[in-house]
């Protein structure tokens, strides 16, 4: 028995358990009262040798394609899907510097968020209105 003890210790001896996050970072889908929530987490930004640029985006995104999303500015939030692209969305202007770092939530009426219609939650309880889409297209930094 305790010989069972002291091998259930290893892990922690050898900190393989420090590195692992305690929650992981995914979209989330959550249904309350007949209406799907979506909390998205914000992952850490990363800047390497790339930078964005900008071009058309679309009305709307499918919130089953989403993976994630990045902080991006104060009035604005990059959305990354699935199959790897990046759409930013800006939020209109009436909307205060949220901090969105905690992550937020999505409240779709239907299975896409659509600008001019949907609003991003924050998890300290602020709200902004979705005002557009760029899609961001990756280019080598000079």
């Amino acid at each position: 028995m305790i010989l069972l003890s002291i091998f259930g210790l290893f892990p922690a001896l050898f900190g393989l358990t420090a590195d692992q996050p305690a929650e992981p970072q995914v979209v989330r889908r959550m249904v309350v009262r007949d209406e799907v929530i979506l909390r998205i987490p914000i992952r850490p930004r990363r800047s390497p040798a790339i930078e964005w640029k900008e071009g058309k985006g679309p009305r709307c995104l499918d919130t089953d394609r989403l993976a994630g999303a990045m902080y991006s500015g104060p009035s604005s939030i990059d959305f990354v899907l699935r199959d790897r692209r990046r759409f930013r969305a800006y939020m209109d202007s009436e909307c205060p510097a949220i901090d969105f770092y905690g992550g937020f939530y999505l409240q779709p009426d239907d299975e896409r968020i659509c600008a001019k219609r949907d609003y991003v939650r924050s998890r300290v309880g602020g709200s902004c209105r979705i005002e557009r889409f760029k899609k961001l297209e990756p280019r080598a930094k000079r």
